[in-house]
């Protein structure tokens, strides 16, 4: 009986350190500063408060007129649209005069005639003498003038919209309103602006390229013409 009674000391002492010596080993978390904190769980929706209703809405007051409004008093006459006024087309005699001619040809399909017409029209020529058409200058007198390629040369404006065309022959008679040198230089501009309106092929009046040496040996023909006609005797 002895010695069961010290055995269950024993097992009760190794017990007891064990469990002590487990305290000891266990970590220990360091103690808060303060109580947890935590947000409330959501069990309500905020609720939206709807503001009071507009007791009276604003009146708009209009006043009568005095007068009674018209159609008239209320729209302005627009203004007039402006007359072409036909080009003075006062050439010299056929023996004794010059033309300077640049022509402008359809690249890959003839011009239709409804776009050639508004490109002779935006650059300033207007339907005229000879059916054609003609670019005056500041004193209504025509500059510049312009022929189909195909004989006779000549529009119908009644027809000209559904009819397509080849080609222009732009041109200016000498002697005209501008010296010869400077009427070369109108005829070559406004035939440029043309052709980039048609997108075609500018040529000279023989047909051939309009080349940088081409326009060299025309405007050295045309001042050498220029000096000599201002050396002659009167």
């Amino acid at each position: 009986m002895s010695q069961l009674r010290w055995i269950l000391l024993t097992l009760g002492a190794i017990f007891i350190a064990g469990l002590a010596w487990w305290e000891l080993r266990r970590p220990r978390q360091a103690p808060r500063d303060g109580p947890e904190h935590r947000d409330p769980p959501l069990t309500t929706l905020p609720t939206m408060r709807a503001r009071e209703p507009v007791r009276e809405l604003p009146t708009l007051q209009i006043r009568e007129s005095a007068e009674p409004v018209t159609l008239e008093s209320v729209s302005a006459p627009l203004p007039a649209a402006p007359v072409a006024v036909e080009p003075i087309v006062e050439w010299p005699p056929e023996g004794s005069r010059r033309i300077l001619t640049l022509r402008i040809l359809a690249a890959r399909e003839r011009f239709a005639g409804r776009s050639l017409r508004q490109a002779l029209a935006a650059e300033g020529y207007v339907h005229g003498r000879l059916s054609i058409f003609h670019k005056p200058g500041s004193d209504a007198r025509a500059l510049l003038s312009a022929a189909s390629l195909t004989q006779p040369g000549s529009f119908d404006l009644a027809t000209m919209d559904t009819q397509r065309y080849g080609g222009l022959n732009i041109f200016a008679v000498l002697p005209g309103p501008l010296p010869a040198p400077e009427a070369f230089e109108e005829l070559l501009a406004s035939a440029r602006q043309l052709n980039e309106r048609l997108q075609g092929t500018l040529q000279d009046e023989r047909g051939d390229a309009l080349t940088a040496a081409r326009l060299a040996i025309m405007r050295a023909e045309l001042g050498g013409e220029a000096a000599a006609s201002a050396d002659a005797p009167p």
